[in-house]
């Protein structure tokens, strides 16, 4: 499985930005996609997460993302996409997709050791 970001850059504070994650070689029939993301000296945070079988979606709780930014997937496509609103300094991190095989559940994304594929990551500088 390779999971391959794009779409990260240096924005300015206000501005949107829109990830992208191209998905190739899983095959599981359904599984949990997620973004996470790390500031320099800080731990992963995870971000959003999405349920390839119903569509179904998770945010972070401390509610820094909620309303700002949307994770959604174009299964045909094998995408996953995170649009990021109203970007904040407090934004500015490595972002990083990643997947594992089976069913997304309430308080995913505090389990980064269940998601067994990661991508590389794309930076976001938010100025």
């Amino acid at each position: 499985v390779q999971l391959v970001e794009s779409g990260g850059g240096s924005v300015q504070t206000g501005g949107p930005l829109r990830l992208s994650c191209e998905v190739f070689g899983i095959t599981y029939s359904t599984y949990c996609m997620g973004w996470f993301r790390q500031a320099p000296g800080k731990e992963h945070e995870g971000v959003a997460a999405i349920y390839s079988g119903t569509g179904h979606t998770y945010y972070a709780e401390s509610g820094s993302v909620k309303g700002r930014f949307t994770i959604s997937q174009d299964k045909a496509k094998d995408t996953l996409s995170l649009q990021m609103n109203n970007l904040s300094p407090e934004d500015t991190a490595m972002y990083y997709c990643a997947a594992f095989g089976g069913d997304c559940y309430v308080g995913v994304l505090s389990y980064i050791a269940d998601f067994s594929y990661w991508g590389q990551g794309t930076q976001v500088t938010v100025s």
